[in-house]
């Protein structure tokens, strides 16, 4: 079967062809991306209702894009899946909008899919896909989880976090050094040349006893220490930036690490999938390899290229859940999007 996947809850629009295969996991024929990072730059983040607008404009294009580059004709798709939450209201309307539409015109069944089912499940996509069950470390935008993962819709949360999740305090902690937008990826750049001890700065929750995540304290700190820095922080002569940015750094990953290497022992898994888009940060993967390695555990992660938002995930997560029989598609073109949409609520069910 060839699933579509569409991907639009937030700033990237994603389009994605994947096949399912008579043995293994479903295949990636083709997938177009196409990031709003330029637009929200000047705004310091992400501003909802451009969001939307460009979503209309990108995504049929993208789909003519992601259709020629499989060689595959629109009619031949058997199912449309398109994200239907969490996300930005109008940036999820106009995916499920397009993915209904195009499944009512072609009459074919359509799926709405969980974005963090998708990020949970990108990591199939990658040349070394995991194998269940495992434990997962899910960090992506304002989530920070650790699951344990027996199979496709299986899951059960160990730990999340209680205020600002890891990509929160990477952004919030950049704006507050002056590093811009997209914070997370400015702040691990600026890191590169500085010392990450340089500054003490707290790691909430990590003897804590339990896999919780807690960085709104770590946030905290480095105001206080922006704040004290004052100017200096900003002086091309200093490396006051870049040690703050490496002391930042230093204390999520400690946290992320540390606890998923506890939910490890605790569970006896031994297999590790970080997901989410601060699963690209080099300092994270760095240090979870050599925690691994010395645990003989196995770790995975998904290609860097899909690390961020996009339309593979959508389409390997409909994909699998229909493999599975967690779910069936439908010929319901009635739709509605869940900005908000705890992942548990899908846990072993129909969505």
């Amino acid at each position: 079967m060839l699933f579509l996947g569409i991907e639009s809850s937030c700033d990237e629009t994603g389009v994605a062809l994947v096949e399912t295969q008579a043995f293994g996991v479903p295949r990636l024929l083709s997938h177009a991306l196409f990031s709003q990072i330029d637009m929200h730059q000047a705004y310091g983040g992400v501003v909802p209702e451009l969001a939307s607008r460009d979503h209309i404009k990108r995504v049929i294009p993208l789909t003519r894009d992601v259709l020629k580059g499989a060689q595959v004709e629109l009619d031949q798709v058997d199912v449309v899946a398109y994200t239907r939450g969490p996300g930005l209201a109008g940036a999820l309307l106009v995916g499920a909008g397009v993915g209904c539409a195009l499944g009512a015109a072609l009459n074919k069944p359509v799926l709405g899919v969980h974005h963090l089912e998708g990020h949970l499940l990108s990591p199939f996509l990658s040349e070394d896909p995991p194998e269940f069950p495992f434990v997962a470390l899910l960090v992506s935008g304002g989530h920070t989880q650790l699951m344990r993962v027996e199979a496709v819709g299986s899951y059960e949360i160990l730990g999340e976090t209680v205020d600002d999740a890891a990509g929160e305090a990477f952004d919030k902690s950049a704006k507050l050094m002056g590093l811009g937008y997209p914070g997370g990826p400015a702040l691990s750049k600026c890191a590169e040349g500085g010392n990450p001890q340089a500054f003490k700065l707290p790691r909430p929750l990590l003897h804590s006893g339990d896999f919780d995540f807690s960085f709104a304290g770590l946030k905290t700190s480095v105001l206080t220490q922006a704040n004290k820095l004052g100017a200096s922080l900003h002086d091309a002569s200093t490396t006051h930036k870049a040690d703050l940015a490496a002391s930042t750094e230093a204390a999520i990953v400690e946290v992320l690490v540390k606890k998923s290497m506890a939910a490890l022992k605790a569970t006896g898994m031994r297999r590790l999938v970080v997901a989410g888009g601060v699963g690209a940060n080099r300092s994270l993967r760095l240090q979870l390899n050599q925690a691994c390695q010395k645990a003989g555990v196995r770790v995975h992660y998904p290609e860097l290229h899909l690390c961020t938002d996009n339309g593979a995930m959508i389409a390997m997560a409909a994909a699998m859940r229909v493999q599975a029989g967690q779910q069936a598609p439908q010929f319901d073109y009635s739709f509605d999007v869940k900005p908000r949409w705890p992942l548990s609520q899908i846990v072993a069910s129909s969505i």
